[in-house]
């Protein structure tokens, strides 16, 4: 009898968490699902039934989603390998104990804490082609020619890098602060022995902090390549055109079309950034599983 008042008490506590998580997180998935199935002529049209033909038209020459896909692809890999690298190697130097590691940890941090809108609205001064302080400073040491005339937002070659390095420096702190958080916890005992056997400081944190720390390493991952695929706000503030510009991302067309009576299109890119998303997380949780060294499953 009290076996089953504990087990009722459990699922009482748990039932406004259970409540939240599918209102706000299942209920839209579904709703996105079932509307990703019908086309919508006006925001108070019933829709007509298309079945899988909305995810088909997504692929066409009309809409272009890979392309959309193909450049999110493009700002997880360069968060990933670009990104994720200078959060860690800073993570590694600040988790030392250097002088005015708080100091340090404050300013790498700052730019997360900053509007987005802000951000673009200064690294739109800073490409800027007349005064901006790239040009400035490529003009200073006879190298404008390098630089394209019309900017480097303006140019369809340099116009993705362009936005997407902004992106990228926001969130280096962020990661930065979670890895740090992990070598912080690391055990002094431990590096303590691995000097006292002669170990350098990057043999140290190649056999010992990062190791530790893979288990962040692997939320940083998920989280990098996630964000990237649903990074829509500092995209925007550079997307004077968010259907015809060179840097389309999947978040700037869901918003274009999700407001251009467009729902069931709006709702298919919806679903396919969830499943997108998904696969990631599984694929990144399946290269960082444990392995028995044992062999048992």
């Amino acid at each position: 009898m009290k076996r089953k008042n504990k087990g009722l008490t459990v699922f009482l506590f748990l039932l406004p968490a259970l409540l939240l998580f599918f209102g706000i997180l299942v209920a839209p998935i579904i709703t996105s699902v079932h509307h990703s199935l019908y086309e919508y002529k006006t925001f108070s049209d019933a829709g007509e039934f298309m079945g899988l033909k909305n995810y088909v038209k997504l692929f066409s020459n009309e809409y272009d989603f890979g392309l959309a896909i193909k450049n999110a692809l493009i700002l997880a890999a360069l968060s990933v390998f670009i990104q994720l690298p200078i959060s860690l190697g800073l993570a590694l130097m600040l988790g030392k104990g250097i002088k005015g590691e708080r100091f340090y940890l404050s300013v790498y941090f700052m730019p997360v804490l900053i509007s987005a809108v802000v951000i673009g609205m200064l690294w739109e001064k800073i490409y800027n082609p007349i005064y901006g302080l790239i040009f400035k400073s490529f003009e200073y040491f006879g190298w404008s020619d390098v630089l394209p005339p019309e900017g480097l937002l303006g140019n369809k070659k340099t116009a993705l890098l362009a936005v997407f390095i902004p992106t990228i420096w926001q969130y280096v702190g962020y990661h930065m602060l979670l890895m740090y958080a992990g070598v912080k916890g690391v055990s002094p005992e431990l590096r303590e022995a691995a000097m006292l056997d002669g170990a350098t400081d990057g043999q140290v944190n190649r056999y010992i902090v990062i190791p530790s720390i893979k288990q962040i390493i692997k939320v940083s991952i998920i989280f990098a390549i996630t964000g990237s695929l649903k990074s829509y706000d500092l995209i925007k503030v550079f997307a004077k055109d968010a259907y015809n510009c060179s840097y389309k991302v999947p978040s700037l067309m869901l918003v274009r079309y999700a407001f251009n009576n467009a729902g069931g299109i709006a709702s298919a890119i919806a679903v396919m950034m969830i499943i997108l998303c998904f696969a990631f997380a599984i694929i990144v949780n399946m290269l960082f599983k444990e392995r028995d060294p044992y062999g048992a499953k």
